[in-house]
């Protein structure tokens, strides 16, 4: 009936009471025969995200604009999302000065986030039918999204994971392979190998928390700098010098919520990535959009 907000909003409301069939307040599982009339009154988004972030005047790279969709090329070092210590200085402090009208839409339209320390392409959604088509887009694993990962070690060959990914049983600030996880699938296959390290493309079907970072280590290969699951001791200066995890997000592709037409954005490997590829001797740091249909 209202395809333009997502399922968990509509089951706000209805929990809110906003929701009215026939002028009473049905249980969430009452059922419908056809005829009621069905009245809804539209609710605000939570308060306590607009709350945590207030509009800063935070310079963005915006890579595409209209008036449905924002998709911005993040830097390493930007939290996406106010938190515990980061109630300022992130990129939903940015967007509501960029775009003041997405106080109106949950969580400042953003529907995917990136680590802080990870870099590349994110989508925002500036209005809220255009956030139900991108959560739902999300949800049916149809948003493309590839990444240049630098991992220890000689990756063999090209492969996969599918193994679930949930809360560290012991170190509740990590995530980890565990059983009782939520289903994670990781694709990845070899770009180049360059000595001690090999740069991969990742493309994930699911988004959680850390994924490639907790797959990779999973595999025994976790990222250059990783400083949750990476390696304790690196012998290579190069690899052991770099400051953050070696992951970028330099692909998104995706159905534009109005024109439903299939979009697609690179971003270049940002200059602190480029430099270790390079001093890597790596041969295909300048091309990394070739050859990733």
């Amino acid at each position: 009936m209202f395809p333009q907000y997502s399922r968990s909003r509509l089951q706000s409301w209805l929990r809110e009471g906003r929701i009215r069939v026939d002028g009473r307040m049905p249980e969430p599982r009452s059922k419908v025969y056809g005829g009621e009339r069905l009245e809804m009154e539209i609710g605000q988004p939570p308060s306590d995200d607009l709350d945590a972030a207030q509009a800063e005047d935070i310079a963005l790279a915006i890579v595409f604009e209209d008036e449905d969709l924002l998709v911005l090329d993040k830097p390493a070092g930007l939290v996406v999302h106010p938190g515990n210590g980061n109630r300022s200085g992130t990129l939903m402090n940015a967007l509501l000065h960029h775009a003041p009208l997405l106080a109106s839409v949950p969580r400042a339209g953003i529907v995917h986030r990136l680590d802080k320390e990870t870099s590349g392409l994110l989508v925002v959604a500036k209005t809220l039918p255009a956030q139900a088509s991108l959560v739902r887009q999300l949800q049916a694993r149809t948003v493309g999204r590839r990444y240049l990962a630098l991992a220890h070690g000689t990756v063999i060959r090209d492969g996969e994971v599918d193994a679930p990914i949930g809360r560290h049983p012991a170190l509740r600030t990590k995530m980890a392979v565990t059983g009782g996880g939520r289903a994670a699938l990781t694709h990845f296959r070899v770009r180049e190998r360059l000595g001690a390290a090999t740069l991969l493309e990742c493309r994930l079907e699911t988004g959680r928390t850390h994924q490639i970072r907790v797959h990779m280590a999973h595999l025994g290969h976790p990222l250059v700098g990783d400083p949750v699951y990476g390696l304790r001791r690196v012998a290579d200066p190069l690899l052991a010098g770099f400051s953050r995890q070696a992951l970028h997000a330099f692909r998104l592709e995706l159905v534009h919520p109005s024109a439903k037409e299939t979009m697609r954005w690179f971003s270049p490997l940002p200059e602190d990535f480029f430099s270790l590829l390079c001093a890597l001797g790596s041969r295909s740091a300048s091309s990394m959009e070739a050859d990733s249909d």
